[in-house]
């Protein structure tokens, strides 16, 4: 029987590789991703979870020691004026969609007119158009481009597949691309902050069977962005929610197997933080 098992396993190890390698063939492009980390720099990767107000309040010393990384709606908040930070990561198609709302198109003003300091932005390598290319204004702004193909199957072909930026682990939210980029960076040593993924603690369902999520973030997101999370939610049975959690989670796994292989140390200094695969450090420590 335990060897059946392991013929099963070593099957479906390879059908996901052969899969993996059809999406790199299909959806890759060339990832112009760079190392930039300077012999022993540290980066704190910033979510966007409620948390991080308090980790920006009580610990800006150790933030202003380090590189760090921000996500999404960063850019039209205050606090990403003070922490001014060195790397930005999209991921999300909303956000390069020739419809925008007023926040996309405010968040791309700031990017374009604001950033008055070196500051590198990670896209997806598929999304082209006006918008990014009006960023060449910006002189203080460095664009480049990774690939979000989700890789999965044998341990070394994934290992190689990430090495070589055709992909990563199934990137069911900013956070695992923006992890994986900090890694392809060149760091050694990541912190990440913000990381709360409290969902399973806030979603619920209504008593026409509807899918309710909170997700709350650092920022306060405007009616029109809690509609259409609703929305979203909304279109979905809980059963393929929850295993989009799993998604995330597991994925979060895969990237500390991965680190571990190249010597990188990834610590979530997230208080209250589900994420279970990193170990847990606060920044007094």
């Amino acid at each position: 029987m335990a060897m059946i098992k392991k013929l099963a396993d070593k099957l479906s190890s390879f059908t996901q590789s052969v899969a993996s390698l059809l999406k790199v063939m299909l959806l890759s492009r060339h990832s112009t991703v760079k190392p930039s980390a300077r012999c022993g720099e540290e980066i704190v990767v910033l979510g966007n979870g409620p948390s991080l107000l308090d980790t920006i309040a009580n610990h800006s010393s150790f933030l202003a020691a380090r590189r760090s990384l921000a996500v999404n709606f960063a850019a039209i908040t205050d606090e990403f004026f003070t922490l001014k930070p060195d790397y930005y990561v999209l991921a999300d198609p909303l956000f390069f969609k020739d419809e925008a709302t007023a926040r996309i198109e405010r968040l791309w003003e700031v990017l374009r007119q604001e950033v008055d300091w070196q500051m590198t932005l990670y896209v997806p390598a598929t999304e082209c158009g006006p918008r990014l290319q009006s960023l060449s204004t910006n002189p203080h702004l460095r664009v480049e481009k990774y690939n979000l193909t989700p890789i999965e199957g044998g341990k070394g072909f994934c290992r190689y597949a990430f090495s070589h930026g055709w992909g990563m682990p199934r990137p069911r939210n900013v956070l695992i691309p923006s992890i994986m980029l900090a890694i392809a960076g060149g760091y050694k040593k990541i912190y990440v902050a913000g990381a709360d993924h409290s969902w399973m603690s806030t979603i619920s369902v209504d008593d026409d069977n509807r899918v309710v999520s909170i997700q709350p973030h650092y920022y306060k997101d405007d009616e029109g962005e809690q509609k259409r999370v609703n929305k979203e939610y909304m279109n979905y049975p809980l059963h393929q929610i929850v295993y989009s959690f799993y998604v995330a989670f597991r994925s979060y796994h895969i990237i500390k197997d991965y680190a571990d292989g190249l010597g990188v140390e990834i610590y979530n200094i997230t208080p209250g933080s589900f994420i279970d695969a990193f170990p847990r450090l606060t920044p007094d420590d």
